[in-house]
């Protein structure tokens, strides 16, 4: 059967091609996608009790003006409107920033109602709207939504009336009947109704579970299926390893595994023996030990006549891994480094090096997957730091082998809420262990007031033998962020620290040939002070560095901190964290106080999305991250993992090929290729 709520919005009487244009900005296309087009808030004038307003809540209050209204100008043409009413017998505050004409619509002794968000800790109101007297507690629900461009949202309420009274009929419901019964929720059309025209707020939050819900199982039931492919699809790659070898590799290495890693390296052995395609995240914290599973990980393949690709973000990173590698091996298997730094005649040998299996491991940089890199044998792949890639890049290089097995690594740990949407088609391993004889880093927040001691503490850890970093958040000067730049810095120590403690600089825009030779001058403590950007965030291994002190601190995020803070702590050396950090904001000061109280890398992940959001953690266009439009996986994270077990009761189970779940299928398959041809 055809429904026109499948055709295009020019359907509609009315619909010429500029307004089609002005829709299509608002990724509205279709009828049916006016009527997912979901406003973001809701305006409603209901007033409650103060106790009974939460934080951050969008609410309405009456109340009296006391005194004069204070209006204070900072900043360029930045202004600070100040009232104090008087509400239920309780001074409030009421702020209104940068509309300075607002103050004489208000005067002491006037009863007014204003709308804003709701600071319970202070009493506090940030007044978006706001008129005079008192509002009946009876007005509608309006729904208020996102706009871009030319639309206004008076546009969009009557468009989506139309098509609410023309075509929802149509709307079909797909949701498998024990999934409404089982959690309760409204069927498509009621649901739809409720969130553009809400008849009460109790309506309207049973109508968002079930968006949220469809949301999420919609994508989990597409991850789920491509991993079903991965897995099953592309089978005849079982990895023969000699197991004794490997054991005996184990056993030579001057540490013992702890529990985690063993536990970890036993999931990515038993998957290369499987006749499937490995697909595996290994995540662990700094210093926790994934490179050395990764290590007896590629041996294995190596015993198998397999060669390994090792890809990673930065030559500074491919360096360190060659020299991990080598130092474990000795020479008992032939490692290759390639990154963009070889050159000519020698790049030439080495590609075809690679191309007659003469090379059991390439370490490299983006440079591995060009079109001259051809291996004889490609079994394994590593993809260190994987969300610094591309999922493009990532792919041509596991295309490059037959069917080679993939492990994908990462230092940053990862909440569980966003593992499960952005690598959901991976199994995945986690090393939550720290090797043991490993001391905690004592971490510090100071203001910058206290440079000087800071500067202290730096002589008196070289005067120990031992060495510091200092990061800055900028290379050069910027017109924009008043923040001291590395240049400068590096500038002020060299003096502070002069003659007896030599300080160099390292920053992305030196060249690699100069880079290298910072690098090598730390690590042989030619260089007892770093003071760099960034750059040396992964992958750099200097254990006689106790000290990090990271510049502005408040410029970073959470796991990125605690990235940096890795880059200490490498031996046996009591090691530290200086935060020198003046945070105007309260989530800059939150930021701060967890980083002094925490190491737990995985806890921190948690507590970096609460506060800066999926989007912000590492980048949606690199990791993956899809954009829900009702769902959130933090808040709803109990509806996440509901939906990621129905779908792999779905697929795996079967249910699929079953008459209640074929409109279900439907919905995912319709715009997505790869799962047509897979199903079909």
């Amino acid at each position: 059967m055809i429904f026109l709520i499948d055709e295009s919005i020019t359907t509609l009487t009315g619909i010429g091609d500029k307004t089609k244009q002005q829709l299509n900005v608002l990724g509205i296309d279709t009828i049916l996608d006016v009527c997912y087009y979901f406003p973001n808030r809701y305006d409603h004038y209901e007033q409650k009790a103060l106790q009974e307003l939460g934080q951050n809540e969008k609410v309405t209050i009456s109340g009296t003006i006391i005194g004069q209204p204070n209006l204070t100008f900072y900043g360029k043409k930045k202004s600070r409107l100040l009232l104090h009413l008087q509400v239920e017998g309780i001074t409030v505050k009421g702020i209104i920033f940068n509309r300075p004409y607002a103050k004489k619509h208000f005067e002491e002794g006037q009863t007014v109602t204003l709308s804003g968000k709701w600071d319970q800790h202070r009493l506090q109101i940030t007044i978006d709207q706001y008129q005079q007297g008192t509002i009946q507690n009876n007005s509608p629900i309006t729904p208020i939504y996102p706009l871009k461009g030319e639309v206004k949202n008076i546009q969009l309420v009557k468009l989506i009336q139309r098509v609410l009274d023309t075509y929802s009929i149509e709307l079909e419901e797909f949701l498998p009947e024990e999934y409404l019964i089982n959690y309760k929720l409204p069927p498509l059309r009621e649901a739809i109704i409720e969130m553009h025209q809400p008849s009460s707020f109790q309506a309207l939050k049973h109508a968002k579970r079930r968006f949220i819900y469809e949301e999420f199982l919609l994508f989990q039931l597409k991850m789920q299926f491509f991993r079903k492919r991965n897995r099953e699809a592309l089978s005849g790659n079982e990895v023969v390893y000699e197991e004794e070898k490997v054991k005996a590799f184990e056993r030579q290495l001057p540490f013992i595994l702890t529990d985690a890693q063993k536990k970890s390296l036993a999931e990515i052995l038993a998957d290369m023996r499987s006749p499937f395609r490995m697909n595996r995240l290994l995540q662990g914290d700094v210093g926790s030990g994934k490179t050395v599973v990764a290590a007896i990980s590629l041996y294995a393949a190596i015993t198998a006549n397999k060669q390994v690709a090792f890809m990673v973000p930065t030559e500074i990173l491919a360096e360190q891994h060659l020299h991990s590698l080598k130092e474990w091996f000795k020479d008992n298997i032939k490692i290759r480094l390639l990154t963009g730094s070889v050159k000519g005649k020698k790049r030439k040998e080495l590609y075809e090096s690679i191309q007659n299996g003469e090379v059991d491991v390439v370490i490299g940089t983006h440079a591995l997957i060009q079109g001259d890199v051809h291996f004889k044998n490609l079994g394994f792949v590593i993809i260190d730091e994987q969300h610094r890639f591309g999922v493009n890049q990532r792919n041509v290089l596991r295309d490059k082998g037959i069917l080679a097995d993939v492990l994908f690594m990462t230092a940053t740990p990862i909440p569980r809420t966003l593992s499960i949407t952005a690598y959901g088609d991976m199994d995945v391993s986690k090393i939550n262990q720290m090797p043991s004889g490993r001391k905690t880093i004592e971490t510090y927040w100071v203001k910058h007031n206290m440079f000087a001691r800071v500067v202290d503490f730096i002589k008196k850890e070289v005067a120990s033998g031992h060495q510091a970093y200092v990061i800055c958040p900028l290379i050069e000067e910027s017109e924009n962020l008043d923040y001291q730049n590395a240049i400068d810095l590096f500038t002020e120590l060299t003096q502070l620290l002069a003659p007896n403690i030599q300080v160099g600089l390292m920053h992305g825009r030196l060249p690699s040939e100069e880079k290298d030779e910072v690098m090598e001058h730390f690590s042989s403590n030619k260089i007892q002070v770093l003071v760099s950007t960034t750059v040396i965030e992964v992958g750099v291994n200097v254990p006689n560095a106790t000290l990090m002190i990271i510049n502005d601190a408040e410029r970073f995020g959470l796991s990125q901190l605690h990235q940096l803070r890795g880059r200490v702590g490498r031996g046996d050396i009591q090691s530290y964290c200086i935060l020198l950090a003046d945070p105007k904001g309260e989530v800059g000061k939150e930021r701060m106080r967890i980083m002094t109280e925490t190491n737990d890398g995985f806890l921190l992940s948690e507590k970096d999305l609460e506060l800066r959001g999926p989007g912000d953690l590492f980048g949606n266009k690199q990791s993956g991250l899809p954009d829900f439009k009702v769902g959130d996986i933090i808040h709803d994270h109990r509806a996440l993992e509901t939906a990621r077990q129905d779908a792999i009761d779905i697929v795996y189970q079967n249910k699929w090929k079953t008459e209640a779940y074929i409109p279900l299928v439907n919905k995912i398959t319709s715009d997505t290729k790869i799962l047509k041809d897979l199903l079909n």
